[in-house]
């Protein structure tokens, strides 16, 4: 009982010096780790699964100790940590509530966020089980038992629930790690999996997509409260980020940003065209990308004209026959990648 409230002590600690983010020099670039090979650092954490986390220092131990880089390094700890934490979705939505109905009441407010952050890491040391908080913590302990720079980025997920075109209190933490001496964005909680909600049960579902990601793409659905941390040199304000399409998952698992436009919603006139320019891999096949469009509670799925561009991107373009409003919905295969809104008026 004693070791274990000194490892709640130490995370604890690590909570309150992580908050007090220092003014850096970043240089923002998309994570090109490509010549790596991850087989190695995947194993291990493979061979590791299902171990305590009572014992941090030897857990970084065993998941670093056989890895000559860093990357390697992170690699397994990210991938154990996305593997073997379950997201407590049910607190998440009990702090959300507490948070959105204290947030007038200051003192209140502080006393809950005390009293949750002790409940996150006593849940998380005996049920492995957390917030985004917890992830966030523990991404950031390992590593730096392991010698590897890392931070805790505070700030707002966005969803379909959330933080679309109005804001929500701040609602999401990830980290930010810097690797060849450069800074790099990746979040745990997201790449683990989801909840399935009729059967009110978490469900680990790996996605890569999050790891070391797209800061251009991260930035979507990621904006930290240090703007310092969007690792862009242009970087989007607060209300652009309200207002831009909604992309999910599979926009990071298939590597694919979308560029414009860059608001979600859209007008044009009847027989106009619609065109989406996103930036997509060669591995995307295509004859796989459609456009769900949903108009009065009805959906039906058309083929775009596509259209490759000299500067490597898709011209994704669909011309309205119909005055109307409509969400449209961008998909590879039968995965959702983005979403707009398109209002579809008379001349």
């Amino acid at each position: 009982m004693a070791k274990n409230q000194g490892i709640i002590q130490i995370m604890k600690s690590c909570l309150f010096i992580c908050l007090l983010l220092i003014g850096v020099k970043i240089q923002a670039q998309q994570a090109h780790f490509k010549a790596v090979d991850f087989h190695k650092a995947d194993s291990i954490a493979a061979l590791y699964k299902g171990e305590s986390i009572k014992n941090l220092p030897l857990l970084a131990y065993n998941l670093t100790t056989s890895l000559p880089t860093k990357v390697e390094q992170f690699r397994a700890i990210y991938i154990w940590v996305s593997t073997n934490i379950e997201n407590d979705y049910w607190s998440y939505r009990k702090n959300k509530y507490k948070r959105e109905k204290l947030q007038k009441d200051s003192l209140a407010l502080l006393q809950w966020n005390r009293t949750f952050r002790a409940k996150v890491f006593r849940t998380l040391l005996r049920e492995k089980k957390t917030v985004c908080t917890g992830y966030a913590y523990l991404i950031k302990t390992l590593a730096s038992l392991a010698d590897i720079e890392c931070k805790i980025i505070d700030g707002y997920g966005r969803s379909v629930n959330t933080n679309v075109g109005t804001s929500s209190i701040p609602n999401h933490s990830w980290n930010a790690v810097k690797l060849n001496g450069r800074w790099y964005l990746c979040d745990a909680t997201w790449s683990s999996g989801e909840i399935h909600k009729p059967a009110n049960k978490f469900i680990h579902d790996y996605n890569d997509g999050y790891f070391l990601a797209n800061p251009t793409l991260f930035v979507q659905n990621h904006y930290p409260l240090d703007t310092t941390w969007v690792l862009m040199d242009k970087k989007p304000t607060f209300t652009d980020f309200l207002n831009a399409p909604l992309v999910y998952k599979h926009a990071f698992s298939e590597d694919i940003t979308p560029i414009k436009p860059q608001k979600m919603h859209t007008q044009i006139i009847k027989g106009e065209a619609l065109v989406l320019l996103v930036k997509a891999p060669v591995t995307v096949n295509i004859q796989d990308i459609s456009l769900e469009l949903v108009k009065n509670g009805n959906s039906r799925v058309i083929t775009p004209y596509i259209y490759p561009t000299n500067k490597g991107l898709l011209q994704i373009k669909y011309p309205f026959p119909k005055t109307g409003f409509y969400d449209v919905h961008l998909k590879i295969g039968q995965h959702y990648i983005t979403t707009y809104t398109v209002s579809v008026r008379k001349k």
